[in-house]
Parts: structure tokens; sequence; C-alpha cells
């Protein structure tokens, strides 16, 4: 592996379960951006969120972006905005390949409907909401990619040979 291989997408795409079945193919470190946050500021990103606001944890992302960028490459699964600040799509392109998984809002909606650690859906777990946001941050994550895989009716381990087979990574 030469270079990052960078998830990204909407909450709920499946980022940290097909960066598990890359890991594993691969042979290869993984990293959950999201996971090694919380674990660095010793929250939850809903706390974060709650007690410094949403900028301070997108902080928390630029940084931990510098950090991976610099290291040997690695699956990173990113959280649902990094791609919203320009300086961390740079960051990424620059050490590695960043890929969009994208999932319809019904499947998202029936991914995270009952989870309690999206506070970005706080208050609005419906697909319309869902939706609404996909819509806005469309532009940014196709913008940001370098290829796009639909995981829509497909196991973690089918879009995981996907990507490599697009990569150009032998698994």
């Amino acid at each position: 592996m030469k270079k990052h291989i960078f998830l990204i997408g909407f909450m709920g795409v499946g980022k940290s379960t097909v960066s598990r079945s890359l890991k594993r193919l691969m042979r290869a470190e993984e990293i959950d951006m999201d996971a090694a946050i919380v674990r660095k500021c010793g929250m939850s990103i809903s706390e974060m969120f709650e007690k410094f606001g949403e900028p301070y944890f997108h902080d928390q992302e630029t940084e931990m972006i510098r950090q991976i960028a610099g290291r040997r490459p690695a699956v990173v699964s990113c959280g649902g905005g990094c791609v919203l600040r320009e300086e961390n799509v740079s960051l990424m392109k620059e050490s590695g390949t960043i890929v969009l998984l994208t999932a319809t809002p019904e499947t998202i909606y029936g991914r995270v409907k009952n989870s309690k650690s999206r506070p970005i859906l706080n208050g609005h777990m419906d697909v319309d909401y869902i939706a609404e946001l996909m819509e806005k941050r469309r532009p940014a994550y196709e913008g940001a990619c370098d290829l796009k895989i639909s995981t829509d009716g497909k196991r973690p381990e089918q879009i995981a040979r996907e990507i490599l087979d697009r990569v150009g990574v032998p698994g």
C-alpha cells in the first residue's frame, strides 16, 4: 500500500464497517477518525458538540488528518463532515485516495435510526431531513472524491473488494 485510502461520505453509509473489511483484506492499519478523536479528547462526539460546539470537533478532525497524512499508509474512516473544510481535502488528496461511499436516504435512516450518537440528527431522525442534509453536502463529497461507490444492498467485503479493484491495490 503506497497511499492512504480515505473513506468519506454521509453518516451511516458504512465507512467504519467497510474500513474494517479493507483492513482484513489488505492486512493494513485502520484508523477510525471519530473513534481516535473520542479517545484523544476523552469525551464522546455528542459531549464535544454540547460543551465546545461543532467547530471544535471539526478542528479536532483537521488536526487528526494532519497527523495521519504524515504517517505510513492506512485505511482511514473519516467523519461525515471532514470534507467540508478545504484544508482537510487538500491534505487527504496529497497523501491518499479519497473514496466516497454513498447510500440512499432510506438506507441511511435504516442504519442510524436507533443511534443516540449522531448529534447532527438529534431531533431530526427522519428520511426527509437526512435527504436534505445529504443534498447540502453532496457537492463537497463529490468535489473531494477520487472515486464513488454505492453501498446499497452490498456486503462490506463486497464493497471493500470493489474499492481495491478500482484503486488498483491487491487484496
